[in-house]
């Protein structure tokens, strides 16, 4: 084990992001292949893959539940994060991007950006990860890395700074051009080896000035490289760099440096490099991660073509845990930060957990200090203390037990019986509160109950079991109908869910039709509503009088200092004067305003998109108090609502949609169908890709009617982007007079 921060500086805690079948876990598996972990490539097509080991991942093709691994290369520990690429799983990849240093962000060299791309590379821009670009894919037919380069570029908006040039297209692509170091990396047929060599003549010219353009583009964001750049442009020379162990590093293809373009005395001298191999590869690190820029190289993982570079870039230019600032949290309203030391008190964050059938394993995120067996730890948001049993070196579901973990480790530990993912330990005697992964709102239901009477109380058990798996799950009564509803993300979520519950627990399980989780908000608000709460009934009374604003929000500007919003679409000021009602009760009357929107007076569901103004109120010299006040806020906003014009809102879902040219017709009729607003159409790679923002209801049952009217040729993907005005409900036709005899 490591005990040196030198050691700790030779790790890396990176994930693999993309949009669903960009090939993250091929990618994955090659990466264990070439660090020799495995020693067989699986296939995902096979069911054989390392980190889809669930039997419904492997039945369908996906990349379910985020899996842990574990590798070395070039002298470093890889600590590696299989993430799921469809959006009904996006909950998976912010608990995972929460606990690490970097990623590789993972492209189809002929779809570029895909939505679920997009969706990642935002939810890594808020947890600050930096990431480098792996466009995968490039031996497909109409591959293209200028064209997914641009994509990245445009759509995702970092400077992409390309490193690498391919050897061939499409299925004659056999390897690739390192601009860094002007060499080729070619591999042979099926991509075991590979060979370092001169640059193919045909692309040595290209190779040049794609070589000029990263070091234009490393300049212009880098002040060391733009100062080395500029003085090698006013003195026209060109002078060799220092002996580098490698472009990315110490690593197996090591070469001694020499002048690139050398042997091309041919060359146009506008194309001749002007900053040196060690000067660039620095600044390529520094962009990387301030993340004012993205390294992106290229290759097929399935062709095993590409991997042992993009390990090297891995190691090169991705963090460790000594590179990215200490972490930050708060105990009894102090804040402290606990830098990656083996000898600080231990601190680490619960970011998945998982009911096995040997036990409960909790996967950790060591930050600070070590942790050994028999270990005493407390779980600082419950106040309460637990025993470390075993810790576990991970490898998907296979563990190695390890004697200790030190910061900078992801591990699994069994014997914690209460700890949930978002859940902080620490050392008893250092306690410490780190900010847990967010939980996005679900937004559909179904209604679950158990086929046989006798299995309620095991459904029950189960349910509680998944909800503490997956936190994006939530189980509820629904009060009307006293049936059990499961809501999750999507349609896809809940079914994993559904089947789960089936083939873990042996119940036998029936689920109703989805159902969407609407939301309501005020069309038109009310003014100088006056509520007052009296009650008197023996000793002390309350009393509390409030006059409130209730309008849409953003139907006017913020004042100066607003209060902040606490999220769910809510804004709460106050605009009181002369001292009416004292803070404290402000504080109060904004409280019970929070508890009122639980339930609207549409349909009963949560309240959003609107701002209270407190403007007047008074109070009694006796029988005033908080308490008083947060039950007259609750009850006048719930008032004020009923007197105001309200609004239901749906889910509404950004869908792309890949046809062949002759079905757009008939997709666009479908879709306007479904009330789908059509955003745009563009034609890629020969089919033609249509966006549009479609009701989330409507796309129940969706993709098995796009394959029956593509002839299977059609695909989909949907990600929620926020709520919509729903249609008003079409009222029942009267039932028909009975005449009288």
């Amino acid at each position: 084990m490591r005990t040196n921060l030198h050691a700790l500086a030779a790790v890396r805690n990176l994930g693999i992001l993309a949009h669903v079948d960009a090939g993250k876990t091929t990618v994955t598996e090659r990466i264990l292949y070439a660090t020799g972990t495995t020693h067989k490539r699986g296939e995902v097509h096979d069911g054989t893959t390392v980190t889809d080991f669930d039997p419904q991942e492997r039945d369908r093709g996906i990349t379910i539940f985020a899996a842990a691994v574990s590798c070395a290369w070039d002298g470093h520990r890889i600590n590696l994060i299989d993430t799921p690429g469809h959006v009904d799983f996006a909950d998976e990849v912010e608990r995972s991007l929460r606990v690490l240093d970097g990623a590789v962000a993972v492209f189809d060299a002929v779809a570029g950006v895909e939505p679920q791309s997009e969706s990642v590379w935002r939810q890594a821009d808020r947890h600050g990860v930096p990431r480098i670009a792996f466009v995968n894919k490039l031996d497909r037919a109409g591959a293209d890395l200028d064209t997914a380069v641009a994509s990245i570029r445009d759509r995702l908006h970092p400077a992409p700074l390309v490193v690498q040039l391919p050897i061939g297209r499409e299925d004659r692509f056999t390897g690739v051009v390192d601009l860094l170091r002007m060499r080729a990396l070619t591999w042979d047929e099926n991509g075991g080896t590979v060979h370092e060599g001169p640059v193919p003549d045909d692309l040595r010219e290209e190779a040049l000035r794609r070589r000029r353009l990263l070091e234009e583009a490393v300049a212009e964001l880098h002040p060391g490289a733009l100062e080395e750049f500029c003085e090698r442009s006013a003195d026209g020379t060109r002078t060799p760099g220092p002996h580098a162990s490698g472009p990315y590093g110490p690593g197996p293809h090591t070469a001694d440096t020499h002048t690139p373009g050398a042997h091309t005395p041919h060359a146009d001298p506008a194309n001749l490099p002007r900053l040196d191999t060690r000067t660039l590869v620095g600044a390529l690190r520094d962009l990387t991660r301030c993340g004012d820029g993205v390294v992106v190289l290229c290759g097929s993982a399935y062709r095993n073509r590409g991997i042992e570079p993009l390990l090297d870039a891995v190691v090169a230019y991705l963090p460790s845990p000594l590179d990215v600032p200490a972490v930050r949290g708060t105990y009894e309203g102090t804040e402290q930060e606990r830098a990656a030391d083996p000898h600080a008190p231990f601190a680490a964050l619960a970011f998945k957990v998982n009911a096995t059938p040997t036990g409960r394993l909790t996967y950790l995120r060591v930050y600070s200090g070590t942790i050994g067996k028999g270990d005493m730890v407390m779980d600082a948001g419950a106040r309460r203390t637990e025993r470390i049993g075993r810790i576990l070196q991970v490898r998907a579901d296979r563990h190695a037990q390890v004697d200790r973990a030190l910061a900078g480790d992801i591990v699994a530990v069994v014997g914690l019986k209460s700890t949930r993912a978002g859940s902080t330990l620490c050392a008893p005697d250092a306690p410490l509160v780190l900010e847990p992964p967010g939980v996005a709102d679900p937004v559909v239901s179904v209604a679950v109950e158990a086929r046989r009477s006798v299995d309620t109380d095991r459904l029950a058990r189960a349910l509680a079991r998944l909800v503490e798996e997956d936190p994006s799950l939530v189980v509820r009564s629904d009060p009307e109908t006293g049936q059990t509803l499961l809501s999750g993300m999507g349609e896809l979520h809940l079914e994993v869910a559904v089947e789960k519950v089936r083939r873990d627990h042996g119940l036998e399980v029936a689920v109703g039709r989805p159902g969407v989780a609407h939301r309501e908000t005020v069309a038109r608000g009310v003014s100088g509503f006056v509520h007052r709460h009296v009650k008197q009934d023996g000793g002390a009374g309350q009393f509390a009088h409030v006059v409130l604003d209730v309008e849409p929000l953003g139907a006017q500007e913020p004042l100066e200092s607003p209060q902040p919003e606490s999220g769910g679409g809510f804004a709460f000021r106050s605009t009181v004067v002369g001292g009416r009602v004292p803070r404290e009760y402000v504080r109060a009357v904004e409280a019970g305003c929070r508890d009122a929107l639980a339930e609207g007076p549409l349909g009963g569901h949560p309240v959003t998109g609107l701002r209270v103004t407190l403007t007047d109120g008074a109070t009694h010299v006796k029988d005033s108090s908080e308490a008083a006040f947060r039950t007259a806020g609750r009850f006048a906003l719930r008032e004020a609502l009923r007197a105001s014009v309200m609004t239901l809102l749906e889910p509404v879902a950004e869908v792309t949609v890949t046809v062949p040219e002759d079905a757009v017709g008939t997709v666009l009729g479908d879709l306007a169908a479904r009330r789908g607003r059509i955003s745009g159409s563009a034609t890629r790679a020969g089919a033609a890709v249509v966006t549009a923002t479609v009701p989330l209801a409507e796309l129940f049952g969706y993709a098995t009617r796009l394959r029956s009217r593509t002839q299977g040729r059609g695909t989909f993907t949907a990600r929620p982007t926020g709520y919509a005005p729903a249609p008003a409900p079409v009222p029942e036709p009267a039932p028909a007079a009975t005449p009288v005899r």
